[in-house]
């Protein structure tokens, strides 16, 4: 970066960039998934990774004996499921702490996008239809209907 545009990464960063869009310009909206509904999702889809050939992947990986810190190493699930290659685990102890690790990482995307984002709103799915209907009214439409509340 430095030897590209004489300034460090931080200068970048310090500085900032300019919007993409002007303020005021725009809506932003977050789909905000029910949680539960969300983890059972995210718990479903483990285990349909793992009938479609998830371990198969991971005994590959393991011969491979790569670095642990690598990415692909340290991917949801991987190391747990390395640990029950090795006799530590049993797979579904194994399992249980991939589907976890994946659901504390949807937690924390959670964290991240409400402080990265706090000029988004937070919408259910299931609302999205009507918060866009609502934004898509002429300002005059909009004020008739708060004002028949």
């Amino acid at each position: 970066m430095i030897e590209a545009t004489g300034r460090s990464l931080t200068d970048w960063h310090r500085q900032g960039l300019p919007p993409l869009l002007p303020p005021g310009s725009f809506r932003a909206l977050f789909l905000e998934p029910d949680r539960d509904a969300l983890y059972a999702r995210i718990d479903a889809r483990f285990e349909a990774m793992l009938n479609a050939g998830a371990m198969q992947e991971v005994v590959a990986l393991a011969a491979r004996e790569l670095d642990p810190l690598l990415p692909a190493m340290k991917a949801h699930g991987v190391p747990a499921l390395i640990r029950h290659l090795r006799g530590e685990l049993t797979c579904e102890e194994a399992a249980e702490i991939g589907r976890a690790d994946t659901r504390h990482y949807a937690k924390r995307q959670f964290t991240w996008f409400r402080h990265q984002l706090p000029e988004f709103e937070w919408v259910k799915p299931e609302a999205a239809g009507g918060w866009l209907e609502g934004r898509l009214r002429s300002p005059d439409e909009r004020s008739d209907i708060r004002d028949s509340r």
